[in-house]
């Protein structure tokens, strides 16, 4: 076996860890809430030690959050992916589709983990600051979508910002009426609001 196939090995064995600590905290988050339960707590549900867990986790925060990692990522490969022609609003909107797939996919979780982060003040500065984040890479991903050096303006970083912001607000409409509405609509709507073709009214 050479270096690489054992560096992949080892990087696939990390992510399984992680990701049944990750879900041991969030059961345990649901069930006593996140501000009862401390890292050693964690740590004993999950059957490791504390400095094991925290070797995979440097918080609470993080044991959660660490599901929306990729999800930066994944929108900006998606803008890239959008046809050169497209107008920059509709390549983030149809962009952000790689998001709304996780909700889909699994609603009761995808519920279950918006409404925990969405009501615990720590996790939603936090996962508000990893969004902050992804605002510079969807601005530099529209940059580069057109196949030509643009550059990363200030309108662009707007339009990112505004991106997020709608994901948000529909997110928050979603968890509201405890996903009975289509989330998918629900930003779609978000966009409409902030389109070329809408009206200020009111």
């Amino acid at each position: 076996m050479d270096g690489g196939a054992r560096t992949s090995t080892r990087d696939i064995a990390r992510a399984a860890v992680r990701a049944r600590l990750s879900q041991v905290a969030f059961d345990l988050f649901l069930r006593e809430g996140f501000e009862k339960v401390t890292v050693g707590d964690l740590a004993t549900a999950a059957g490791v030690s504390r400095s094991t867990f925290l070797r995979y986790f440097g918080s609470k925060e993080e044991a959660v959050l660490t599901a929306f990692d990729a999800h930066g990522r994944q929108v900006a490969a998606a803008v890239r992916d959008r046809p050169a022609a497209e107008d920059d609003w509709t390549a983030l909107r149809r962009a952000l589709d790689a998001v709304v797939g996780h909700y889909r996919s699994d609603p009761e979780s995808a519920l279950a983990m918006t409404r925990l982060v969405r009501e615990t003040p720590a996790l939603c500065a936090r996962q508000l600051e990893k969004q902050h984040g992804w605002r510079p890479a969807l601005a530099q991903a529209l940059a580069e979508r057109a196949g030509s050096a643009r550059p990363v303006t200030v309108a662009l970083t707007v339009r990112a910002a505004a991106a997020l912001d709608c994901l948000n607000v529909a997110l928050d409409h979603w968890t509201a009426s405890d996903g009975r509405l289509d989330l998918e609509g629900l930003l779609d709507e978000a966009f409409a609001a902030l389109g070329p073709d809408s009206r200020m009214v009111g």
